[in-house]
């Protein structure tokens, strides 16, 4: 399995695929080995959670659930279109992640 994501922790994303298909969000989870991502505010998920203190509460609670990371492309902050992420190395020897679209910088 390919361990590498194309997407990072705080990227905006637009999700390609399923019950939020079109709908942009951030990234606040990225897990490489699973080769999934959290998105904020979308596929919300029910879950039972029990209570495991004394004061913690337990009921049904609306969660964020894992999307595969295919399933969603990154946005361009500068241009605002879903572009696919490309790589650009420089002469110092640093890289980056540049927009496929309009060649800026992520």
């Amino acid at each position: 399995m390919n361990n590498k994501l194309h997407v990072k922790t705080g990227d905006t994303v637009i999700i390609l695929s399923g019950k939020d298909k079109g709908k942009k969000g951030k990234v606040l989870q990225v897990s490489p080995t699973e080769g999934k991502v959290i998105v904020e505010k979308r596929n919300m998920v029910t879950k039972h959670v029990k209570a495991r203190k004394a004061n913690d509460p337990s009921g049904i609670v609306q969660a964020e659930g894992a999307l595969y990371a295919c399933k969603v492309q990154v946005v361009c902050p500068k241009c605002g279109k879903p572009t696919r992420i490309g790589h650009k190395k420089f002469e110092d020897g640093t890289k980056a992640r540049i927009c496929k679209k309009c060649g800026e910088e992520l």
